[in-house]
């Protein structure tokens, strides 16, 4: 039987120093859990483990190295970052069902039909296959499976889905600190559509509150929970509020959306054009709030851009550009520029 006492318990975390999952271990550890993380031994370095936290090495793809590292122990809770398919799903079934009082998938709100054709979106809104992005479709069938678990074996499963949630060491922008670095020294950045589609941007502190408050509970067994901001803006929004954290003012063009699968056709981002991002979003929270009283979330993108700003300016050697992602949005970019020249010559005539 769950119990909601934070202080009495076990939480195991399947990734623990992710853009998302470092600020949950954190939280966990400072309401009194006791709190063991299984990874491969490669802390990243922006994100280190607090003290307390209890380390297992072991590669969660390997189910025979996983179940070796767990041995006969038991949780409360087990929190699943890193699944992502369907096999991967079946054998947390497997590993699991015997070893966890509560199994929180980590899915994602990509999953959720495109275009939404009404918002804000709540957990009862349609879901689909999404061929633009196979990373939507995967966490999608992913959470398929244990769901049926669930209903047919009594799998005691919990699954959130995220939006868009950074932390100060992963700006939220296609690109990452490249577009950051585009943006300080004036280069254009592209933005998709007109700009003014709505994101919803959720800071991994924020997130953390609505996920820690769930751990232990009896109720939240065979529920979805949306755990999202309510910090909502268009996407020229974004990049300005990043150029105006900079001291600079962001230079944007807007590429059509169908664009960047035809001029980059193998940036992860091109698909998020067209199958998440390219849409606007705006999210229910009504379910997580009522199930955590205290999930209030305090972080807007103007706030938590300066603290970025600022990150970036203690970590430069984590914090640089990327070549392959410079060329890709210097492609971009020349096709804007190569299209409106085509146009303009075509109305000079």
């Amino acid at each position: 039987m769950l119990h909601h006492d934070a202080a009495h318990l076990s939480v195991l975390y399947l990734g623990g120093t992710g853009t998302i999952s470092a600020s949950c271990v954190r939280l966990s550890v400072e309401t009194g859990m006791r709190v063991t993380v299984v990874n491969r031994g490669r802390n990243d370095q922006d994100r280190s483990l607090p003290d307390g936290v209890e380390t297992l090495i072991a590669d969660v793809g390997d189910s025979a190295g996983l179940a070796a590292a767990i041995g006969d122990r038991t949780f409360d809770a087990v929190v699943n970052f890193l699944s992502y398919d369907i096999d991967d799903a079946r054998r947390m079934v497997t590993l699991f069902g015997p070893r966890a009082r509560q199994y929180v998938h980590i899915s994602s709100a990509s999953i959720y039909a495109k275009p939404v054709r009404q918002i804000p979106i709540s957990e009862s809104t349609p879901t689909a296959p999404n061929p633009h992005l196979a990373y939507a479709t995967a966490k999608r069938r992913a959470e398929q499976v244990l769901q049926d678990a669930h209903v047919t074996q009594g799998f005691p499963l919990t699954v959130v889905r995220p939006s868009h949630t950074y932390d100060d060491a992963n700006p939220p922008l296609p690109g990452g600190w490249t577009v950051v670095d585009r943006i300080a020294r004036g280069a254009e950045i592209p933005v998709h559509g007109d700009g003014t589609s709505l994101w919803t941007l959720t800071h991994a502190e924020d997130f953390a509150q609505g996920l820690v408050g769930l751990l232990g509970n009896p109720r939240a067994i065979g529920e979805t929970f949306n755990i999202t901001g309510s910090d909502v803006y268009t996407w020229d929004q974004i990049y300005t509020i990043v150029g105006e954290a900079l001291g600079v003012t962001a230079r944007l063009v807007h590429v059509a959306s169908e664009m960047y699968p035809l001029v980059a056709p193998g940036w992860f981002w091109s698909g998020e054009m067209l199958g998440d991002i390219g849409h606007s979003a705006v999210f229910d929270t009504t379910k997580i709030r009522t199930f955590v009283p205290g999930f209030s979330p305090r972080l807007t993108f103007h706030r938590a851009a300066s603290r970025m700003v600022g990150w970036r300016r203690d970590h430069p050697d984590t914090t640089k550009p990327d070549a392959d992602t410079e060329a890709v949005l210097t492609r971009i970019v020349g096709a804007y520029h190569a299209a409106r020249d085509v146009f303009a010559a075509r109305g000079a005539a």
